[in-house]
């Protein structure tokens, strides 16, 4: 499986957890890794044939960014709007990404128990994240539950060193998908079933 991240920072170079997350990524086997803030330029522009041509070619496709104001960096908004558009992921004939999936990778200030009801955020990161979510199923993609790290506020570096190979095993896993898990065991007792029939 090949897995495009698209990276939303505006300066990775200062970042204390996603330069991380960025750099173990773009070593590890099958993923691209794309710096948006730098492609893109102060203008954030980004040419159309490139970007499409690269969604195209990956089959997971992951937006990584720093969690602002509940949503993701500016230089992300761009890149969608620029490359999403209407009849390659949307509208008549904008099936291009049918079938890909779609997986968020985010930090977060507040800590875990801020994102609920009745705490300081009010609503659940999946709440929070919908808008990504509907993205998604508009363009026919398979939304994948996502990755969130929380409480960067107060992360140690101990800590945030801890998430990067839990961030890899998350974002690389096969069987993110459930249906894809699913099928895998319904195989397996498929296979055991008849194992026990010839045993008997």
């Amino acid at each position: 499986m090949k897995t495009l991240v698209l990276t939303a920072h505006p300066d990775l170079s200062k970042s204390q957890i996603n330069r991380q997350w960025f750099d173990a990524l773009a070593s590890a086997p099958g993923v691209t890794t794309r710096d948006l803030s730098r492609i893109g330029g102060p203008t954030m522009t980004f040419d159309l044939e490139i970007e499409q041509a690269l969604l195209l070619a990956h089959e997971r496709i992951v937006f990584q960014f720093p969690f602002y104001w509940y949503s993701a960096p500016p230089v992300l908004k761009a890149w969608m709007d620029q490359t999403l558009g209407n009849g390659f992921a949307y509208g008549p004939g904008g099936d291009k990404l049918k079938g890909r999936e779609l997986v968020i990778l985010v930090s977060t200030g507040g800590p875990a128990d801020s994102y609920h009801a009745g705490g300081y955020n009010n609503f659940s990161m999946d709440e929070l994240l919908k808008p990504f979510q509907q993205t998604a199923l508009l363009a026919g993609m398979t939304y994948l539950r996502p990755f969130v790290f929380h409480g960067m506020a107060v992360a140690d570096a101990k800590r945030i060193e801890a998430s990067v190979s839990e961030m890899l095993t998350h974002i690389t896993n096969p069987e993110l998908d459930p249906k894809v898990k699913l099928s895998r065991l319904l195989k397996e007792i498929e296979e055991n079933s008849g194992e026990v029939e010839t045993a008997a």
